[in-house]
């Protein structure tokens, strides 16, 4: 990690013990560590990011943070998005100027990724929030609801994004890409702290993906095209593959 100047740029890692699909899923070991800690050790590879924090509502996943070194703040159980515990994580650093939202279940996320849209923000005032997507080859992710699309203008804005197959391919188009969305995500404060203030639109409660508030909002979210294609983990299975992958 090396400082990006005055800029206080800071990288937060959510860790929500509740997972649905897969509760405990940060302190699952993954090759003898726990997720959250692999997450961790790539963002340590940053060379932008000037702190990293683990934003978590449970005791275990802070005491786990702490034994491997890393500087966690514990934060409510009501959160209803990872936006929103990262904003309140946020409000523990007044000197961050840019925040990134480093998923806590990419444990082979790319830090050169990290530090792509960390430049975004660095280097263009008009930019509020970033995000990432890569090509989606195959017909059967294009289907998977797990599996979020997006769809961009020229210049690399978001359009929407969605879990349905976008967009509908009634008729042949040569230039046509197809994008899955990464979540991740990078903020300016200001921009983040009223996100967080804007009630869940209808978008957002439909597709149950929180980045439609702000484009229902009138914000433009800059959309870099990434070749790392690294999955998360979502279900005990995905860890298995990931561990396999590590070894």
């Amino acid at each position: 990690m090396a400082s990006s100047g005055n800029h206080q740029t800071l990288g937060i890692i959510p860790a929500r013990w509740g997972s649905t699909r897969f509760p405990g899923k940060p302190l699952h070991l993954i090759a003898g560590k726990p997720l959250v800690q692999h997450v961790w050790e790539r963002a340590q590879q940053c060379k932008l990011l000037d702190q990293i924090t683990i934003a978590t509502d449970d005791e275990r996943i802070l005491n786990a943070a702490h034994s491997f070194g890393a500087h966690a703040v514990l934060t409510s159980e009501n959160h209803p998005t990872g936006t929103d515990r990262i904003a309140e994580a946020v409000s523990s650093y007044p000197d961050a100027r840019y925040v990134i939202n480093i998923q806590g279940d990419e444990p082979l996320i790319e830090p050169s990724l990290i530090d792509e849209l960390a430049t975004a923000l660095h280097k263009n005032p008009a930019i509020s929030m970033a995000t990432a997507a890569n090509p989606i080859e195959d017909t059967e992710a294009m289907n998977d609801p797990n599996v979020v699309k997006c769809v961009l203008t020229q210049n690399g804005e978001a359009l929407y994004f969605s879990r349905s197959p976008i967009p509908y391919q009634r008729a042949d188009s040569p230039n046509l890409r197809l994008f899955r969305h990464k979540g991740i995500y990078a903020y300016r404060r200001d921009f983040l702290e009223k996100f967080v203030i804007w009630p869940p639109s209808p978008l957002e409660l439909a597709e149950s993906l929180e980045q439609l508030r702000a484009l229902e909002n009138n914000a433009r979210i800059k959309v870099l095209i990434t070749s790392d294609d690294s999955i998360g983990v979502d279900t005990l299975e995905q860890a298995q593959q990931i561990e396999k992958l590590l070894q």
